[in-house]
C-alpha cells in the first residue's frame, strides 16, 4: 500500500509539472455550445440520478450539443437520453487497441467550449485526465469532496469547491448540480430519465400480452436482486408479500432481472403458487418501458431502482444500509422504506402497508401500452 501511495504521488507529481492549468476565478462561460461530459467512473445508479445535470445544460443552452463520454457498464441507461447528442464508450480494456486509441484521441481534440467532469460519490483520475487531454476552452472539476483534496484539480482551470456534509441528507440528483451552479447552469427538475421508442414499447406489450393481462389487472414488478448482499431483502419476504398481495387486488406479477439474479428468481417462483412471468436480460430501455406500463414497482436498492425511478409508475424502494434520502427516486408517489442498516428489519406488513396506500391512490393510472 505505502507503494502504491508513493507510485501515485511520483506520477501526480510528473502530471503536475506536464499538464498544469492554472486556475481561473471566472464563472463567466461565453455562451457555450459545445459541452463535453466525462463520466466513465460512475456506476449506472449514479448516471441515472445525475440525469440533472444534463437537463440543466438544456435548459440553460437550448442550442448546446452535449458529448458524453461513459463506461461499458453504465451505457446501456443513457443510450436513448434525449438530453445527450453523443455518447462515447470509454473502455479500459481496448485502450492499447490502436484503432481506438486514435478514436478517443479524435474525439477528444475535435475542441469543445466547456469540458466537465461530475463528482458526486468519488473523484476519479482517470476521468480528471481524459478531461485535460480533451482540446476545450473550460474546464470544469473538483478542487475537493467532502473535505478530501483533489490531487489532480490541476487539471481544471475552473475548480469548485464540493462539501455536502453539512447536507448529509440531498439527494444525488441535486449533488449532481453543484458542480455547475456556480457557473449560472441549473434547473428545478431533479427527475430522472430514460428515453424509450416505440420498438421498447412493442417488446413490453408483448410480454404483457403473454402475461395474460386485463384492464382489470393490477400489473406489479419486482426486483428482488441487488449488486451488494446487505441490499437484498429476504426472498421468502418478497414471496409472502406477494401472497398477501394477490389476496387483495386482482393482481398479475414478474420479476426483473439478469443472468446474475437466475438463483433468486428461481427460487421465489418455487416458494409461491402465484404465476409469475419473467423479464430477463433485457435492455435497460425495455425494462422501462415494460415499468412505464405497470402499476407498481418495488424493488431493493439497487440499479433497475433508479430505471424505475425515470417513470410515473407508483414505486417502493427497499433500503438497507445505503441512506435513502441521498439514493432513493424523488418525484410523486415515489416511496422508500428502511428500518436501520439492515434490510430485514423491515417486515412484510411494512411493505404491504406502502402496496395497499399507492395501489389505492393509484388504480390504474399507466396505460401507455
Amino acid at each position: 500500500m505505502a507503494k502504491d501511495n508513493i507510485f501515485s504521488k511520483c506520477l501526480c507529481w510528473i502530471f503536475n509539472k506536464l499538464l498544469h492549468i492554472n486556475e481561473i476565478k471566472s464563472k463567466e462561460l461565453n455562451s457555450p455550445k459545445d459541452f463535453l461530459i466525462v463520466r466513465q467512473h460512475n456506476q449506472l445508479g449514479d448516471l441515472l440520478s445525475g440525469v440533472s445535470l444534463f437537463r440543466a445544460i438544456k435548459e440553460t443552452y437550448p442550442e448546446s450539443n452535449i458529448t458524453l463520454i461513459v463506461s461499458p457498464f453504465n451505457y446501456p441507461g443513457i443510450v436513448k437520453n434525449k438530453f445527450i447528442d453523443r455518447v462515447f464508450i470509454y473502455d479500459k480494456k481496448k485502450i492499447y487497441n490502436p484503432i481506438y486509441f486514435l478514436k478517443l484521441i479524435k474525439l477528444l481534440r475535435e475542441g469543445y467550449d466547456v469540458t466537465i467532469v461530475p463528482v458526486v460519490v468519488s473523484i476519479s483520475f482517470t476521468s480528471n485526465l481524459i478531461a485535460r487531454l480533451a482540446k476545450s476552452k473550460i474546464r470544469i472539476g473538483c478542487s475537493s469532496l467532502d473535505g478530501k483534496k483533489n490531487i489532480s484539480s490541476f487539471f481544471f482551470d475552473r475548480r469548485v469547491t464540493l462539501d455536502w456534509r453539512r447536507h448529509p441528507d440531498s439527494n444525488v440528483s441535486e449533488r449532481s448540480l453543484d458542480i455547475v451552479r456556480p457557473f449560472g447552469i441549473n434547473t428545478y427538475n431533479f427527475r430522472s430519465e430514460i428515453s424509450f421508442d416505440e420498438t421498447d414499447i412493442k417488446s413490453a406489450r408483448i410480454f404483457l400480452n403473454e402475461l395474460c393481462t386485463t384492464k382489470d389487472n393490477i400489473i406489479i414488478g419486482l426486483h428482488v436482486g441487488a449488486g451488494k448482499v446487505p441490499n437484498r431483502w429476504s426472498l421468502l419476504k418478497f414471496a409472502e408479500l406477494i401472497e398477501q398481495v394477490h389476496k387483495n387486488y386482482n393482481t398479475k406479477f414478474y420479476l426483473t432481472g439478469r443472468t446474475a439474479d437466475k438463483d433468486a428468481i428461481s427460487y421465489l417462483k418455487n416458494k409461491t403458487n402465484i404465476p409469475i412471468a419473467v423479464f430477463m436480460n433485457k435492455k435497460i430501455s425495455e425494462v422501462a418501458a415494460l415499468i412505464a406500463s405497470s402499476d407498481l414497482f418495488i424493488s431493493n436498492d439497487t440499479g433497475i431502482m433508479h430505471v424505475a425511478g425515470t417513470t410515473r409508475t407508483p414505486q417502493i424502494s427497499i433500503f438497507g444500509p445505503t441512506n435513502p434520502f441521498n439514493w432513493a427516486p424523488i418525484g410523486e408517489n415515489k416511496l422508500f422504506i428502511k428500518k436501520s442498516e439492515i434490510v430485514d428489519d423491515i417486515s412484510v406488513k411494512d411493505v404491504l402497508n406502502l402496496c395497499k396506500l399507492l395501489i389505492n391512490k393509484n388504480e390504474k393510472v399507466n396505460e401507455i401500452v
